[in-house]
């Protein structure tokens, strides 16, 4: 994944040149169309895909996914019209792009999901207390899964954070660090790999997952799932927020089946909301 500070401007500045030269625009007014969604390969995809197979045809709905492996692209083929939706990021996340990037502003979040539960994860050390003074510990340089992970360590007395940077907290903001931890910023995608080179590491759980950990069982601590803003959810363009497919979508993830078919196929991993 790029870095989303450095990398998003430059990347949507060429879109939307390519935009200004005649680049692709959505099919907004079609009702027939099919809907274009971007997401993360893991969990998203196969939950997309299980609405895409089994769900669809009940609300006469064509979906056509398209997965991505960073947290840059989505929102920029969302942008340009390339994607009609996704499905992969958070409302902090989202909040985070469209400060950064006034080309962002028209992304319209519709509806949460899921909840990855962020864990920290060692393939060195069996429990917390087993971290060793100057451990390495790996957490996400994006914004928001930074201070995500740095909260997660925060509430389980690994450090303290200046007050009233909880949601906003780099590595500059750790005001106690008793155990004189050192940080590592990765991409998020490379956080699982990283932990053949540090101590632990923060991870996400669709990159968790998607490594073949599980959460639930191999994460030292996790995430809270009770009043955790994080969910992940569907976004479109404002043009698009009143399109009957968009809704018929937004339904279909909110249905029973869907939360019926995350609970038996990621045991904990991901939690619907």
């Amino acid at each position: 994944m790029r870095r989303l500070r450095a990398a998003l401007p430059l990347v949507l500045g060429a879109v939307l040149l390519a935009a200004g030269c005649g680049g692709g625009g959505g099919a907004a007014s079609d009702p027939a169309a099919p809907l274009k969604v971007g997401v993360s390969p893991v969990p998203h995809a196969e939950i997309l895909r299980y609405v895409a197979d089994e769900l669809a045809a009940g609300k006469g709905l064509e979906i056509e996914v398209v997965e991505f492996t960073d947290y840059v692209q989505p929102n920029t083929a969302l942008i340009d019209g390339s994607l009609d939706a996704n499905y992969f990021q958070t409302v902090p996340y989202l909040d985070t792009v469209k400060a950064e990037n006034p080309d962002a502003a028209d992304l319209s979040w519709i509806a949460g999901v899921h909840v990855e539960p962020l864990g920290l994860y060692s393939g060195k050390h069996q429990a917390v207390a087993d971290l060793p003074d100057g451990a390495r510990i790996a957490v996400a340089n994006d914004a928001t899964n930074g201070a995500r992970g740095l909260k997660l360590l925060q509430d389980n007395g690994l450090i303290t954070l200046k007050a009233g940077t909880e949601t906003t907290a780099t590595v500059r903001d750790v005001e106690t660090n008793s155990k004189n931890f050192e940080f590592v910023e990765l991409e998020a995608a490379q956080l699982p790999r990283s932990l053949e080179d540090v101590d632990a590491a923060v991870v996400n759980g669709n990159y968790a997952i998607d490594a073949g950990l599980k959460p639930a069982d191999d994460a030292l601590v996790l995430e809270a799932a009770e009043n955790n803003p994080n969910a992940n959810g569907l976004v479109t363009r404002s043009e698009l927020a009143g399109d009957q497919r968009i809704e018929d979508l937004a339904e279909l993830l909110a249905s029973q089946q869907v939360k019926d078919y995350i609970e038996q196929n990621f045991s904990g991993s991901v939690l619907p909301v």
